[in-house]
C-alpha cells in the first residue's frame, strides 16, 4: 500500500474525520478523481488532543510516534474498495478551517461532507463546511448526508449538472467549471437563470375594511414575457463562448420567473451536481457566498460545487 506523489498534477483533496458523512464524501471524491484521471489526497486534521500530545513529546526532544488511527482506518476503506488513481494520505495539524484550505492550494477540487462528527441531526450544513465554502482556494464540493443524497448511489458521474447563472454576476470560473464537469461526466448542462418580476406600479389605496382588501395585481403578461425574453438573450450571450469551447456538451438553457435557489434545490432532486459561484465581496475584501449559494448548500439533495472567482489583480 505505497503512496504515490501528487506533486506534479492537480489533485482532488478530500477532508475526512472518520464520520459517515466524511466517508460518503470520500467515496464521491474517489469516484470523481477516477473520472478526471486525477490523483487523490485524503486529508485528516488530527484532533487537538493528538496534536497537543505530539507537541509535548517533541518538546522532550524525542520524535513523536502517535498513530493517526482515523487516517489508518480510512486507508483500509480505500484499499479494500480499490482505486485506479494514485492516493496519498496526509495527517494535518491546526484547525480544520485553516488546514484544509492550505492543503487544497493548487488542487483541482476540495471535497467535504455536509457535516462531521458531533453535528446536530437536523442540520444539513455544518459550520466547517460553511466556512470552507467562503475560504477554499479552489472549487469546494459539499456532499450531502444520506438522508438527502438521492442521486449519490450511481456515483460522482451520474445525473445532469445544474448551473445557477446570473448573467452579470456569475464568474467565468463557475461557468467554465460547470461546462467542464458536464463534459467529463458526459451529461447535459442545465443553466438556470431565474428572475424576479417587479411589482406593478399601482397607487396604494386604503381599503375601508379588512374584508375588502385584495392582493396586488400581477405584472402584465406582455411585460413579463418581454423581461423573460430579454433575460434569455443575456443568458445566451453569456454562455456563447463556453458553448463554443465545449460543443459536445448538451446545453439546456432555462430562463423563468421565480426564485433561483428554489429552482436549483428542486432540480437537485435528480441532478448529479449543482454549481454556484462565490462572488459577493465584503467591504473588507473577503469573499462571501451569496444568498442563493447559501440556500442551495443548506437544502440541495445532490453534491454542490461552490466555485471561487479568479484572484483579484493587485492594485498598483
Amino acid at each position: 500500500m505505497s503512496d504515490t506523489s501528487t506533486a506534479y498534477e492537480p489533485a482532488v483533496v478530500v477532508g475526512v474525520d472518520g464520520s459517515e458523512h466524511s466517508l460518503r464524501a470520500l467515496e464521491w471524491a474517489l469516484s470523481a478523481a477516477e473520472g478526471l484521471g486525477a490523483p487523490l489526497v485524503v486529508a485528516h486534521v488530527r484532533s487537538e488532543a493528538l496534536q497537543l500530545g505530539a507537541a509535548r513529546i517533541a518538546s522532550l526532544g524525542t520524535e513523536p510516534e502517535l498513530p493517526d488511527t482515523v487516517a489508518r482506518a480510512v486507508r483500509t476503506v480505500v484499499e479494500e474498495r480499490g482505486h485506479r488513481v494514485p492516493v496519498r494520505y496526509d495527517s494535518l495539524d491546526g484547525s480544520v478551517t485553516d488546514a484544509l484550505p492550505a492543503a487544497a492550494r493548487g488542487a483541482r477540487l476540495l471535497v467535504t461532507g455536509s457535516r462531521g462528527r458531533g453535528g446536530f441531526a437536523s442540520l444539513l450544513l455544518g459550520s466547517t463546511s460553511r466556512t470552507l465554502a467562503m475560504t477554499a482556494p479552489c472549487p469546494l464540493v459539499v456532499v450531502p448526508h444520506e438522508a438527502r443524497a438521492a442521486a449519490l448511489e450511481a456515483g460522482a458521474g451520474a445525473g445532469r449538472v445544474l448551473l445557477g447563472l446570473h448573467p452579470e454576476e456569475t464568474s467565468d470560473e463557475a461557468v467554465g467549471f460547470a461546462f467542464e464537469a458536464a463534459h467529463h461526466r458526459g451529461v447535459p448542462l442545465e443553466a438556470v437563470t431565474a428572475l424576479r418580476l417587479p411589482a406593478p406600479q399601482t397607487p396604494l389605496l386604503a381599503a375601508p375594511s379588512p374584508a375588502l382588501q385584495v392582493p396586488p395585481p400581477l405584472p402584465l403578461a406582455d411585460e413579463a414575457e418581454d423581461l423573460v425574453k430579454e433575460a434569455g438573450l443575456e443568458q445566451e450571450e453569456r454562455l456563447r463562448p463556453f458553448a463554443a469551447r465545449w460543443p459536445e456538451v448538451e446545453l439546456v438553457p432555462v430562463v423563468a420567473p421565480g426564485d433561483a435557489a428554489g429552482r436549483l434545490v428542486e432540480g437537485s432532486r435528480d441532478a448529479g451536481l449543482v454549481v454556484v459561484g462565490r462572488h459577493h465581496r465584503h467591504r473588507f475584501g473577503s469573499l462571501l457566498i451569496g444568498s442563493v449559494a447559501h440556500a442551495v448548500l443548506h437544502h440541495a439533495h445532490c453534491p454542490v460545487a461552490v466555485v471561487p472567482p479568479a484572484p483579484a489583480e493587485p492594485r498598483t
